[in-house]
């Protein structure tokens, strides 16, 4: 009897011993799977969280709101929900080119002023900005370009770099054999000169009947002559007839060294559109103004500094012709 009684015992145990061996492994797999479906879900919601926004969120009174897209612009902000907000396509002839909360898209830019040589590159989308570009034989050769500018043209050197829409012609150097060419020929011309004042100073030391008062006439009419090559005529007078012996890029040119701003160059350009002979006029009457009493004596300094020679000589002999009608009518 006490040998049935340990039996049982021994058995009771060992039932015991399997049944809470299987309750752990069964405890061990239910924790491990409960782990993995967890960290599932929380990865899903930081990706849906990412997915909500794709453009990234802004701040309005305490609350986060995602952003409106690239050609989009704001209709109201989020209430409960960071995306549950509104965004509205912009309206013809706005953009925005990046993801924003503002109410009004940017107006875009327009290429058709009537002055300034503009041509439309790229339209505007709800997204992107028209692109405009200077029109052919024009360039502008600054970031932001409101106006584009007449290309140069070269002369008998020819053209090293061809006018673009972002920069000017460039013309080739008159070097090389030709700067050789016109070295030779200047020293040769100054040998000339130099015989041809020597040869008439000797004549001179030799000529025995000239009278001191004839000397004296002859040096007062080289003064007289001198003077006339300083006009001091009011410009205002000659305004065409100074242009027209000038052109559009020597007046330009003028202006500039003897300060005239850039702003007011492009005016005249502006308010004559295609008429280099108006915008010469215009631009010479401001130079006139801006000098007042000198401008004649400015003008003749800045064309002789920049090798104008044959438009020096014409200018004052323009306004040594008015000299002497000034003086008959005295």
């Amino acid at each position: 009897m006490a040998s049935d009684s340990n039996k049982f015992t021994g058995k009771f145990f060992t039932f015991l011993l399997f049944t809470s061996q299987v309750s752990l492994a069964y405890s061990s797999r239910s924790l491990l799977t409960d782990g993995k479906v967890t960290q599932h879900a929380v990865k899903g919601l930081f990706r849906n969280r990412r997915q909500m926004c794709p453009d990234g969120t802004y701040y309005y009174e305490g609350r986060t709101c995602c952003l409106c897209g690239a050609g989009l612009r704001l209709e109201s902000h989020c209430s409960v929900k960071p995306n549950d907000g509104q965004c509205e396509l912009c309206d013809p002839g706005t953009y925005s080119s990046d993801p924003n909360f503002q109410l009004f898209c940017e107006p875009c830019t327009s290429c058709e002023h009537p002055n300034a040589n503009l041509e439309l590159v790229e339209p505007c989308t709800s997204a992107r900005n028209a692109k405009c570009g200077c029109k052919k034989g024009h360039y502008c050769d600054t970031e932001t370009c409101t106006l584009c500018h007449p290309c140069q043209e070269c002369g008998t050197e020819g053209v090293k770099v061809a006018c673009t829409g972002t920069n000017n012609t460039i013309c080739n150097d008159i070097g090389g054999n030709g700067a050789i060419i016109g070295g030779v020929i200047a020293l040769i011309v100054a040998i000339l000169i130099l015989a041809g004042l020597l040869s008439f100073y000797f004549c001179r030391r030799r000529r025995r009947r000239f009278s001191p008062s004839q000397e004296s006439a002859a040096q007062t009419n080289g003064t007289a002559t001198e003077m006339v090559l300083l006009p001091v005529n009011d410009l205002h007078h000659h305004l065409h007839d100074v242009a027209r012996i000038l052109g559009w890029k020597d007046m330009m040119e003028v202006a500039m060294r003897t300060g005239i701003q850039k702003t007011d160059i492009e005016n005249c350009q502006l308010n004559n559109p295609g008429n280099a002979g108006d915008q010469t006029v215009e631009l010479l009457g401001t130079f006139c103004e801006k000098h007042g009493r000198t401008a004649a004596s400015t003008l003749i300094d800045a064309l002789q500094k920049t090798g104008k020679k044959d438009k020096v000589e014409k200018v004052t002999e323009l306004l040594r012709r008015d000299d002497n009608a000034a003086s008959s009518n005295i």
